[in-house]
């Protein structure tokens, strides 16, 4: 996989490259779910009801597959079944202009060799057809003789942190269409200068369930949506856009109307805001990222390298400074899956290893990566739960889930105290990542300058430009107001995941910005 360009953070349907609607839908400071509680196991639950009820997938047949793809000899293998639907409406210049349905099916085999990967997937469930992918994923990555399978074991299930009783194929598509031409309606009677209204409604059931060579059966159902609302404004002949959006593992009920009120005053805010936004000066300022989305950077410039992919294949900067200071002792990371219906968690990954809390940088220290099963076994730790896949289609690599920064100690406005002339940065669009060494650009959609210390004109038209691993070692000062963001982040590595983020906000001594 080339790491010279990197996928940035996007959205999806509406906008797939610019992204103009992305952003922290929190309008307020509000209460942040706390991130690093620990996993509760309920009860030891083996749950594999749905593929075998639907499509017959009984116990025997996972034995015989299981079986073919460890006959040549591989160290550990794993089966993938999957079964998603989704959906789409979308409503332009006044009129649902597109609505779409999509279902996949189907079946991932793959077989570990210490680096050897096999895999091979059919779109079709019938045994003949998943015992031939068996064999071709086996022939891949042969060992030098066939191993035990494990008995099949109860998987321990955590704490669900979304409802398995949502499903959203029994949405009725009337209703997300009167959802869209109601938001259309209620953004347009805002501001007479709005001239275009995008709104669009994604839905994702996606119910999965994996049986490893290790014992583990496991299933799980994960119901996301994603709202997204973008306008473009006109005065004087003067055009300018933004958005806003809104994404969860949750229920169409949760799109309340107070929730809907909160994204339309954001979209319009961001992009009045824009009309009296001044270009600032180039150079190297001190920087404060705010709070939420800023943990975009949190993301591309520093998560990614530390997925373990790119550490056990030494192209990530950090590959060389486990237990070694990265960050003041102000700067505690973390990568979660147990935040309740965050558009990041999940009650098990792809490879069935339970969600739980990583503490990656603690006090400025670099504690761990983030691990999936093979990853782990060359580091001789636990997988943390960071196994993902985009489909039955593909194998699972190292990805993150919520990201976050913890709070810190100092109250937001001390952060300005003392910058005679700097940049305020609170919501991105466009990025590039180089994750070998973590260089990156972004553009800011909004920002401030700070002059003298004080939050004074808005800006536009930015670039900051720097260096991931640099940044976090220039964090001098980070905040109490943690904000995550609710915004549809997806995340590509070769392969798309549904991420979040989140962070308070902090000051970095110095980041190139390009302006006049």
């Amino acid at each position: 996989m080339p790491l010279t360009r990197r996928d940035f953070l996007t959205t999806g349907a509406i906008a797939a490259a610019t992204l103009p609607f992305i952003g922290a839908c929190n309008k307020k400071k509000e209460e942040t779910p706390e991130m690093t509680k620990q996993p509760e196991i309920i009860k030891p639950q083996v749950c594999n009801d749905y593929f075998c009820t639907r499509f017959g997938i009984t116990q025997d047949k996972i034995d015989q597959i299981l079986g073919k793809a460890m006959s040549r000899g591989g160290s550990f293998g794993d089966l993938f079944f999957e079964h998603s639907r989704t959906g789409r409406v979308s409503l332009l210049d006044g009129k649902v202009n597109a609505a779409s349905a999509t279902i996949q099916l189907g079946m991932g085999v793959r077989c570990v060799n210490e680096d050897q990967i096999g895999y091979a997937f059919t779109e079709s469930l019938e045994l003949d057809d998943m015992l031939r992918a068996a064999e071709a994923a086996a022939a891949i990555a042969p060992g030098n003789a066939p191993i035990e399978i494990k008995p099949r074991h109860d998987a321990e299930i955590l704490k669900r942190y979304y409802s398995q009783d949502i499903n959203w194929d029994d949405l009725d598509v009337s209703k997300a269409v009167e959802l869209v031409r109601r938001i259309e309606s209620k953004t347009k009677a805002k501001d007479p200068s709005i001239i275009q209204i995008t709104v669009g409604l994604n839905w994702h059931q996606r119910t999965f369930m994996v049986n490893t060579s290790d014992g583990i059966n496991a299933e799980d159902s994960q119901p996301y949506y994603v709202l997204r609302l973008s306008v473009v404004m006109n005065r004087n002949g003067e055009v300018q856009s933004n958005g806003d959006s809104l994404a969860e593992k949750n229920s169409f009920d949760s799109i309340t109307e107070d929730r809907i009120d909160a994204m339309i005053d954001k979209a319009i805010a961001d992009t009045d805001i824009l009309f009296q936004a001044v270009k600032p000066k180039g150079g190297e300022w001190p920087i404060v990222l705010g709070a939420g989305a800023s943990g975009i950077l949190l993301h591309e410039a520093i998560g990614h390298g530390l997925e373990a992919d790119f550490n056990r294949k030494n192209h990530s900067i950090f590959a060389t400074k486990m237990n070694q200071r990265v960050a003041s002792d102000e700067v505690t990371i973390g990568d979660s899956g147990l935040i309740e219906n965050s558009r990041g968690a999940f009650n098990i990954d792809d490879e069935g290893t339970v969600a739980q809390d990583t503490i990656l940088v603690e006090n400025g220290i670099l504690k761990s990566y983030m691990h999936d099963k093979i990853s782990a076994s060359y580091y001789k730790v636990n997988p943390t739960g960071n196994g993902r896949r985009e489909s039955y289609k593909y194998y699972p690599i190292p990805r993150m889930r919520v990201t976050y920064m913890k709070n810190g100690t100092h109250e937001r406005d001390e952060l300005f105290e003392g910058i005679k002339y700097g940049i305020f940065c609170q919501k991105y669009t466009n990025g590039v990542v180089d994750i070998g060494p973590g260089d990156y650009t972004f553009y800011v959609k909004n920002g401030m300058l700070i002059e003298d210390g004080k939050l004074t004109k808005p800006v536009k038209d930015i670039n900051i430009i720097g260096n991931g691993p640099d940044t976090l070692s220039k964090i001098t000062m980070v905040a109490n107001d943690q904000i995550l963001d609710h915004g549809g982040w997806t995340c590509g590595k070769g392969q798309s995941a549904p991420v979040s983020l989140g962070m308070p906000s902090v000051r970095v001594s110095a980041i190139t910005v390009g302006g006049e």
